[in-house]
C-alpha cells in the first residue's frame, strides 16, 4: 500500500517577493535580530522585519517608555535607533547570513529624512521597505502623515519615486477610516500595505499619581488590540487589491490564520516576542498543523476566504 505524502505549500508572494512561509518579525520587537539568535532559526522565518531606521541616529523617548497593561504593553520607545551608518554596516551583513527574506522599516520626520534613507538601501540586500508613517509616540510630525489621507497620498508617491525595492506602507490604527487610508497608500503607489500599528494608550500610576510613561501617552500592542486589528484588516482588504501584511497581538498560529482569512497574505508577530521568544516558530509550526489536519495544500486557499462568504459590509 502506497502512503501518499501531503506536501504542504506554505510560500506567499507580496510584491514579487516570494517567503517561505507568511510569519516575519514586526518591526521594533526583534531588533535585527541578533538579540533573538539563541531562541529563533532565522532560517525558518519568511521574513525579518527590522527596526526602524533614521538618516541619523534618533536617541528615543526620555524614560520611563515601557509599561506593562492587561492583555500587552506600552511603549514610547519613540524610534531609537543607531542610524543608517551603522546599520549598513552592522546589521544588513548580519541578515545576508540567512536564508530569509529581509524587509527594511524606515522612519523620518521629513519626506527627505525617508528619502535619503530610502536611496541609502538601493543597492543594498533589503528585499523590501516597510515605510513606518504611524508611530504614535514620534512627535516632530510623521504622525500626521500617517493620519491623513492626501498626507498618505503624497508621502507614498514621493517615496516611490526613489525606491528601488517594493514599499510597503505602515497604517495607523488611531484613524477614523482605515479603508480610506489603505486606498490613499495604494493610489501613491504602494505595492503593499501592513497593520496595525500601536493603538494610541495611556497608563496612569495612581498612588504617585504620575503617568506610567514619561511620555504620557505609548503605543498599546499585545493581545487586547487582536480584535481590532483583524477588523481593519478586513476593512482595509475589502477597500484595496495590494497585499495586506496583518500584524497586532499574533501569538500563534490560529491568531495568524485568522488575519490571513481576513485578507492578509503574510502577518508579523510584534509584542510575543517579549513574552515567549519561540513566538514566530510557534506560529509556523501552528499554521502547518493546521493545513496538515485540515487538509489544506496550499495558504493561498485560506487568504480572503471570508470576503467570498461575507457581504462587503464596510
Amino acid at each position: 500500500m502506497v502512503h501518499m505524502v501531503h506536501m504542504k505549500n506554505t510560500e506567499v508572494t507580496i510584491a514579487g517577493v516570494t517567503l517561505k512561509n507568511p510569519v516575519m518579525t514586526a518591526s521594533g520587537t526583534f531588533g535585527s535580530g541578533m538579540e533573538y539568535g539563541d531562541f529563533v532559526d532565522l532560517n525558518r522565518l519568511g521574513a525579518v522585519v527590522t527596526k526602524g531606521v533614521a538618516n541619523v541616529p534618533w536617541p528615543g523617548n526620555p524614560t520611563p517608555r515601557v509599561a506593562e497593561v492587561y492583555g500587552g504593553m506600552l511603549n514610547a520607545i519613540g524610534l531609537q535607533n543607531p542610524g543608517i551608518d551603522v546599520f549598513l554596516k552592522r546589521d544588513l551583513p548580519f541578515l545576508q547570513q540567512f536564508d530569509t527574506k529581509i524587509i527594511v522599516n524606515v522612519c523620518g520626520k521629513t519626506t527627505e529624512d525617508y528619502i535619503e534613507v530610502v536611496e541609502r538601501l538601493g543597492d543594498s540586500c533589503a528585499d523590501m521597505l516597510e515605510i513606518n508613517v504611524s508611530c504614535p509616540n514620534v512627535k516632530e510630525g510623521a504622525i500626521a502623515f500617517g493620519q491623513k489621507a492626501d498626507c498618505l497620498y503624497d508621502i507614498t508617491s514621493q517615496i516611490k519615486k526613489h525606491a528601488k525595492q517594493p514599499v510597503i506602507m505602515k497604517l495607523s490604527p488611531n484613524v477614523t477610516d482605515i479603508g480610506e487610508m489603505a486606498r490613499a497608500a495604494e493610489a501613491g503607489g504602494a505595492d503593499a500595505i501592513s497593520l496595525i500599528n500601536t493603538l494610541t494608550a495611556m497608563k496612569i500610576d495612581i498612588y504617585s499619581r504620575k503617568f506610567c510613561l514619561a511620555n504620557k501617552t505609548g503605543g498599546l500592542s499585545g493581545p487586547a488590540i487582536k480584535p481590532v486589528a483583524v477588523r481593519m484588516v478586513y476593512q482595509a482588504a475589502c477597500a484595496v487589491k495590494i497585499p495586506i501584511i496583518g500584524m497586532g497581538g499574533i501569538a500563534n498560529g490560529e491568531d495568524a490564520l485568522e488575519f490571513m482569512m481576513a485578507g492578509a497574505t503574510a502577518v508579523s508577530v510584534g509584542a510575543m516576542n517579549f513574552a515567549n521568544p519561540y513566538a514566530t516558530i510557534e506560529t509556523i509550526e501552528g499554521i502547518e498543523r493546521f493545513m496538515e489536519e485540515q487538509g489544506i495544500a496550499s495558504l493561498t486557499e485560506l487568504i480572503g476566504c471570508m470576503h467570498e462568504t461575507a457581504s462587503r459590509a464596510f
